[in-house]
Formats: C-alpha cells, structure tokens, sequence
C-alpha cells in the first residue's frame, strides 16, 4: 500500500472493488465486504464523499483483501486520528493470514508496539537497530517506542 491515494476520488467503493477483482486473481471480494462493514463504511459512497479516515480504510480493506504472503505498508495509519488508528490496525490484523508477512514503515511506533514481533530502525537508509521487539525491551529496559526516540535524537 503506497502513502498516497490510488483511487479515484470520483470513484465508489464497490467500483474499487469491482477493479480489483478485475485486476487482482488473488483478491477475494467477500472478504473485503467483510472489512468495509467491519469499518462501518458504505460501500455506495463514492470517495470524494469520505474523510482521509475513511478512505485509508477503504484502501486497507482492498489490500488486505488479497490472499499474499507478503504485504507491505508504508505509513497506513498517518494522518487519521488516534481512535481511527487502532481500528485500521484491527482492521489491518483481522484479515492477516498466519502464513503472511506483514511489514509497516511507520514513525507512530506507540501505536504499532503492542502487534509488533520484530523491529528494524533505519536511518539515511541504513539499519541502526534490529532485533526481536521483545528482546530489545528486555535489553535496553524501554518501551520500542522510547527506544525509538533514543536512537533519534
């Protein structure tokens, strides 16, 4: 999932996911029904009637929607308030398969910490720190985020 927009503004949410059922073999329909209902969404709404909120659910709910094994997300939960936040990342988790990968660049780590296995900081493109997220904590006694805001400064 990039960080910008993909769709159409003009488009409606059942155009999105007619094109991708069209565009994607792997792509399962119901189960992004699924989602958009989960996220209380409209699926006759078109886009441009929806706030940045509700359209990153409605690309979540796409990409999710694919039977990957890797799926890679940059900043998905950028720019929508706290309480749309947590639910895009149920959303986001909901849908994971147990065989899948799930990668997300982000710089909100306090709301990714409690779903997150494994950590990798990068700084200018280069790795400054990695490890199991729970042996990190243990190693340096901070929360990743903390220890986020460490290796930062």
């Amino acid at each position: 999932m990039p960080d910008a927009a993909f769709l159409s503004d003009s488009w409606r949410v059942t155009y999105c996911l007619d094109y991708f059922n069209d565009f994607f073999p792997d792509f399962d329909r119901q189960k992004a029904l699924d989602l958009i209902g989960f996220f209380g969404l409209d699926p006759n709404l078109r886009l441009k009637e929806m706030s940045k909120g509700m359209r990153e659910k409605v690309q979540i709910a796409l990409i999710m929607s694919r039977r990957a094994k890797l799926y890679l997300l940059d900043e998905p939960i950028s720019g929508v308030d706290p309480a749309a936040r947590q639910i895009i990342l149920d959303g986001i988790l909901r849908n994971l398969e147990e065989d899948s990968l799930l990668i997300i660049s982000t710089h909100l780590i306090h709301d990714l910490e409690p779903i997150l296995d494994s950590v990798v900081m990068m700084r200018h493109g280069r790795v400054v720190l990695t490890g199991d997220a729970d042996d990190l904590r243990a190693e340096h006694g901070v929360s990743i985020d903390q220890l986020f805001r460490e290796v930062y400064q």
